[in-house]
């Protein structure tokens, strides 16, 4: 695996407080941002075999059995250069026309250390195997494949497409690496063939079928999803989905179709619905007309009791620079919640350094100042680890996250899977 010291980390590296600032354009570091932390922009991917022990991660497992880890919130990241079949849009190489695409595109490929084009599939894999091969045996990662945004005509929108991860591509890295990897589908509802496509899907192993609403172009409450759910509900596939604002990802731009309540349709239908992140980021609008934190939607659909069986969200992202500390508050405390809420990262943006920050949490009052020293150089070597291991140090008024919320393969196999 060849160092990520090459000329893009190196592209990546200088210039840095331009490319802080074009960070904070996309909301991922916010004015309240130390300024120091722009200084740990590039990861220098290190070889995660050498990463330091520590007690906290030694604690961190306790009461966690690695066969029951899925990490289900995992992207694929890679340029098609293997015949791998991903695209990208023209407009992340873009960097006078489209410098924030441009930028986020590098910081992702950074922090997936996936190095020059050319090889970018390739390193792509041999990273995350080189980070999964030093995770206790039996964690797995959940591959996320990512269709293509489509109009109402069902036709695909390759205007509207930021970037494109084929089904058959992840199906065929976790059948290659069984040990390590399970493989996620994306269908778009619009498609004619959603139904053929999903039936396939699911005999060839997909363990979800993930959505991200505003990017593709997918509104969760159209009539053209119903024939989708009705053999999602069939094949008892649950659906990962998107809730509240986007910010990593262009494409179709319609945020409204963000808004969790707009799921109200796939659950009613018998769907088992994953809102992603928990709808931690952003706005949205009620059913009163008013707009309130798409978190406190999310709230609003846990505590109705008819979809109690049906209804879940998962943790990725949620401990990014730009989500509300109170939310995470709110997590932690809401006990209730926990029996529904799955362990998921959102790698590689847990490999972008500036993005979490270990000394915030500690200076809000959600993890030991001990803590932060491990968490750092953990964030350094090994970003599947750190994201897990902060997760599991997280506290508030001396609630954690619980230990069922890491269980997450009896989710999407059954208990007896």
């Amino acid at each position: 695996m060849k160092s990520c010291a090459n000329s893009d980390s190196s592209i990546i590296a200088s210039s840095s407080r331009r490319r802080f600032l074009q960070l904070a354009a996309t909301g991922l570091i916010t004015a309240s941002s130390p300024a120091s932390a722009w200084f740990r922009l590039n990861n220098l991917c290190l070889d995660p075999n050498q990463t330091p022990a520590s007690a906290l991660e030694t604690a961190a497992w306790q009461g966690i059995n690695p066969y029951n880890l899925w990490d289900c919130h995992v992207h694929i990241v890679g340029s098609g250069d293997s015949g791998s079949g991903i695209t990208q849009s023209p407009d992340m190489h873009a960097p006078l026309r489209h410098p924030i695409q441009t930028f986020q595109h590098r910081a992702y490929a950074n922090a997936a250390c996936i190095g020059n084009a050319g090889v970018q599939d390739i390193a792509f894999v041999e990273r995350l195997q080189a980070l999964l091969n030093t995770v206790p045996k039996g964690a797995k990662a959940m591959l996320l494949a990512f269709d293509r945004a489509h109009g109402a005509s069902g036709d695909p929108d390759h205007a509207n497409t930021s970037f494109f991860v084929p089904n058959e591509y992840a199906q065929a890295l976790a059948q290659r690496y069984p040990d390590r990897f399970e493989w996620v589908a994306s269908i778009h509802p619009y498609r004619r063939d959603c139904v053929e496509v999903l039936e396939r899907a699911v005999a060839n192993g997909a363990r979800a079928v993930k959505w991200l609403p505003p990017a593709m172009g997918i509104d969760p409450a159209s009539p053209q999803c119903d024939r989708f759910y009705k053999a999602a509900a069939e094949l008892n596939i649950p659906i990962i989905s998107h809730g509240g604002e986007e910010k990593a990802v262009h494409g179709a731009n319609q945020p409204l179709f963000g808004n969790v309540l707009r799921l109200r349709r796939a659950l009613d239908a018998g769907v088992r619905v994953v809102i992603a992140h928990c709808a931690t980021i952003g706005k949205d609008i009620d059913d009163d007309g008013k707009e309130v934190a798409s978190f406190d939607l999310f709230g609003k659909l846990m505590a109705d009791k008819q979809w109690q069986d049906r209804l879940f969200g998962d943790i990725s992202a949620i401990v990014l620079r730009n989500r509300d500390m109170e939310v995470i508050k709110t997590l932690l405390t809401e006990s209730a919640w926990h029996p529904r809420l799955l362990y998921g990262s959102d790698y590689p943006l847990t490999g972008i350094l500036p993005l979490i920050s270990p000394k915030a949490f500690a200076e809000a009052g959600l993890l030991a100042e001990d803590a932060i020293e491990p968490l750092l150089t953990l964030q350094d070597y090994h970003p599947f680890r750190f994201d897990f291991v902060l997760k599991r140090s997280l506290s508030w008024q001396g609630k954690r996250f619980a230990d069922s919320i890491f269980a997450t393969r009896p989710f999407f196999t059954g208990p007896k899977g």
